[in-house]
């Protein structure tokens, strides 16, 4: 009854709200309705004041190109970013020459030449400092073993540890930097228990590092402190089981998983090795398509590992490289295959993963792979014919591509501007402070030579992504450091202030803060790349357009292992300039 009494009540309010409403003649027309307010136009935010993920703004740069030295003095085999905001560059000693010399008063290097047995000297520098803010360089002096195809990273005190090389150098650790000012090399020969020509290095949770295979070294070691001498590798047969006729498995793809664990992918296959029990914890499915390690020289990099995710992952992709016998055919018989099309990517920490594959726009062999600051992924240099070594490539690939590993597949890549200057074998890039691309290198051969048509590179350009495009800047955020936290604790909150200003009435959607390990670079793999999307607690805006920003540092090593680190503020896919931090 009382159920019936209150659809009567309804039903007669409903009669008298329609009864009273005025008369009017075109009683059948219908009632113009009031305008649907529009969003507001891009760019402008002023939806972000709600609470609701808005999306990252939409840049239509592709990019552009800059030369920013006309000689660095080396061609940049190797290279890795300091915290000092300088990047060491070295080459081999094989090639006896560069375009820089030695520093007045430095003795030149006493040297048997290899073809005549004869003694000589060899008074150029194969090292430099160079000066991201200046683009000067400072010439250094190695004079140890060969650093030809070595591998290295930056330890937890900001010092480069570079390890292995060729012939007398196989054994050779050496170090640089680690907060001095005017460094210099110091260089420890027979320090390794076995030769380490085209090894990978990676950084370990405790602060140590691996260092796994080489040209017939199917083994891996952990570098010994300075001054010190490994006795003996630990046998690793994945590396003999991948080696084929033309190799194929050097300079592996090494990644440390979020559980501490080692993904190592050799050819075409990859498995995860426990570091410390010394165990193969599984193994994943073989990738088809082609060989991906030197010489065939694909590409691999860790995807954005998200704190903010209820399940954090690791993903890995793969791409590019060419067929097995691609090297072969280049070496003796000059017939330059079509380098790998494809990409591929497959998450490390599922039970049952499978390879997901797509098509790159483009071929590409010998190119790099880097972590951008808002989760994007940059293809960069390389070649589409041929392989790695000497004289085995043709077809430069000058355009870089966009990877956006959040988007559907189908819609992740993107075509950016081209550059005019080849970047193939012995090139390198890496990701600076300022969001730019540092490019450099390319000599595809054995001598340095400045006639050819494709001569040995020792200029240096900037790349500008996207999200560089200068009808942003006000929407980019400035870091104050003087009030932002520089020393994370593993699991501690920290805060970082800054402003944006084109940015008031933001909310935590609108950003994420990202930390980049800067990596040792060199024949197509940035080795302990590592980008990590901090957990954000929430976000304060203390005035107009200032606002702070309360994160947690990673919980342990295993995510993010000890050492420095970049840290960026990014705003809707827009990062502003890195600040250093370090992680412990």
């Amino acid at each position: 009854m009382a159920h019936l009494l209150k659809v009567l009540l309804i039903s007669t309010l409903l009669f008298l709200a329609v009864d009273a409403k005025p008369k009017n003649k075109h009683k059948h027309r219908r009632p113009k309705l009031p305008p649907i307010p529009l969003p507001p136009q891009f760019p402008f935010g002023d939806n972000a004041a709600i609470d609701i993920p808005v999306g990252d703004f939409q840049l239509g740069s592709i990019g552009h190109w800059e030369v920013i030295s006309q000689n660095a003095g080396v061609s940049a085999m190797h290279i890795n970013l300091l915290p000092s905001n300088k990047i060491i560059i070295y080459d081999a000693f094989v090639y006896r020459t560069s375009r820089i010399n030695l520093p007045d008063g430095v003795p030149c290097v006493p040297y048997k030449d290899f073809q005549t047995q004869q003694d000589k000297t060899d008074c150029f520098a194969h090292a430099v400092e160079y000066d991201i803010e200046t683009n000067q360089v400072r010439p250094l002096k190695l004079n140890g073993g060969d650093p030809w195809c070595s591998s290295g990273g930056l330890a937890p005190d900001g010092t480069l540890v570079s390890t292995g090389g060729f012939f007398d150098g196989g054994r050779t650790v050496r170090y640089i930097g680690g907060g001095c000012q005017n460094c210099e090399w110091r260089e420890y020969n027979n320090a390794l228990a076995a030769d380490r020509w085209y090894s990978t290095q990676q950084l370990l949770p405790n602060g140590d590092f691996i260092l796994i295979g080489g040209r017939k070294s199917f083994s891996y070691e952990f570098v010994p402190k300075e001054g010190q001498n490994n006795q003996k590798p630990y046998f690793f047969p994945f590396l003999y089981e991948t080696s084929d006729f033309d190799e194929n498995n050097l300079y592996p793809f090494v990644h440390l998983s979020i559980d501490g664990n080692l993904f190592i992918f050799s050819n075409n296959r990859s498995l995860l090795l426990n570091p410390t029990s010394h165990k193969v914890v599984r193994t994943f499915p073989v990738l088809p398509g082609g060989s991906r390690n030197y010489p065939a020289s694909g590409m691999s990099a860790l995807l954005p590992i998200d704190l903010n995710a209820e399940d954090t992952k690791a993903e890995v992709i793969v791409c590019g490289g060419n067929v097995p016998t691609a090297f072969e055919l280049a070496e003796t018989k000059k017939i330059l295959l079509p380098a790998l099309q494809d990409c591929n990517r497959l998450t490390i920490t599922e039970p049952f993963p499978e390879w997901e594959t797509e098509l790159m726009p483009s071929r590409r062999t010998m190119g790099d792979a880097l972590n951008l600051p808002n989760g994007h992924i940059l293809f960069i240099n390389g070649a589409q014919l041929g392989t790695s070594a000497w004289r085995d490539a043709e077809a430069p690939n000058y355009t870089p591509v966009l990877y956006r590993p959040e988007k559907p597949k189908g819609l992740r890549f993107r075509v950016l501007k081209a550059s005019q200057i080849a970047r193939m074998y012995h090139s390198s890039s890496a990701l600076l402070p300022d969001g730019r691309i540092w490019v450099s290198g390319s000599n595809t051969h054995e001598t340095y030579r400045d006639v050819d048509k494709y001569p040995t590179e020792t200029r240096v350009e900037a790349f500008y992504p996207p999200y560089l495009d200068v009808n942003f800047d006000r929407h980019r955020p400035l870091i104050n450091e003087d009030e932002s936290t520089k020393d994370l604790t593993y699991g501690n909150n920290f805060e970082t202030r800054f402003t944006i200003e084109d940015g008031t009435g933001l909310t935590i959607n609108d950003i994420k803060v990202t930390i980049y390990s800067p990596p040792f670079t060199t024949h197509g793999f940035s080795m302990g790349q590592r980008l990590v999307i901090l957990k954000a607690e929430n976000l304060i805006e203390e005035t107009q357009g200032l606002y702070t920003i309360r994160l947690v540092a990673p919980p342990s090593g295993e995510i993010a292992p000890p050492g420095y680190y970049l840290l960026f503020v990014v705003h809707r896919g827009v990062p502003g300039k890195g600040m250093w931090v370090r992680v412990q």
